[in-house]
């Protein structure tokens, strides 16, 4: 079975003795979250972050299906014990923060557990089927199955979809997700292994194990203030002494781009792992 790719990010010169995992959500990479690794180690240079491309991102192909996210959390079991080095933390955001949740309660039943987990803007439980049909996550993936390939030119990719009705922001960032290829530029995901791992988060329900009165890991989830992805229900069941939600007023789904400083704070101060 192949290993995932990943970058690891550390403070020049340091030899880090903690170790923080960081998922990206669909359609990204590793790439995605590391000004914010960087960030982190230059203030903390004892602790190293690991960013891989999940399966079908990125550089990591030729998984096999299911693409479930037990076979993600295998994925990172598998990479973790290639590397030798056991992740204290686990941060994801989006698809990787609920994928963080499952790793983190796969973790614990098999007594290798991750001490924190920072899920970043994701509801943990079973997504608004209605909403989650409309996302711009989903109305993108069906878009990039309608376009012919391979496109003449990176910047192709641009005009197409705003041409579709993205934002330039959204199709700017796609061409991070091309590469030459013949005849021009192709996709550096697996398009059918990405619908096949949006089915099984919107089918995946986290709660059962964050209300478990067994659960040991401290969980901390962010919510991005003007993200539509919460519904008021979901945000009451945060009542428990043992959740902690945290909320960037200011921030949208991409709230590491839109409220960095804010991202910043929250997770430098978690560094050290707390007990629940």
């Amino acid at each position: 079975m192949p290993t995932l790719h990943h970058l690891a990010q550390t403070a020049p010169g340091a030899t880090p003795t903690r170790w923080a995992w960081m998922l990206h959500g669909i359609l990204g990479s590793g790439q995605n979250l590391r000004a914010v690794a960087r960030r982190l180690c230059a203030e903390r240079p004892d602790w190293g972050f690991i960013l891989p491309d999940l399966r079908n991102h990125g550089d990591s192909h030729g998984f096999l299906a299911p693409h479930t996210l037990a076979s993600c959390a295998n994925d990172l079991d598998a990479l973790t014990d290639s590397l030798g080095l056991a992740p204290r933390i686990a941060i994801g955001h989006s698809f990787g923060g609920k994928l963080a949740l499952v790793w983190g309660s796969a973790a614990e039943a098999q007594g290798r557990a991750v001490e924190r987990i920072w899920a970043l803007d994701v509801p943990p439980g079973l997504p608004d089927h209605t909403l989650a049909a409309s996302s711009e996550v989903v109305r993108v993936v069906t878009t990039l199955r309608s376009l012919p390939l391979p496109f003449p030119r990176r910047e192709s990719v641009v005009s197409a979809l705003t041409e579709r009705g993205f934002s330039p922001a959204i199709a700017t960032w796609m061409t991070t997700n091309v590469r030459p290829c013949e005849g021009g530029f192709g996709w550096r995901f697996d398009l059918e292994g990405i619908e096949a791992m949006l089915r099984a988060y919107a089918d995946t329900d986290a709660w059962p194990w964050l209300e478990s009165p067994s659960r040991r890991a401290r969980v901390d989830v962010v919510r991005a203030g003007r993200s539509e992805r919460w519904s008021p229900e979901e945000v009451a069941r945060f009542s428990s002494e043992n959740l902690h939600l945290h909320v960037l007023e200011n921030a949208g789904h991409w709230l590491h781009v839109d409220d960095p400083d804010g991202l910043h704070r929250l997770l430098a101060a978690g560094l050290t792992p707390a007990a629940p």
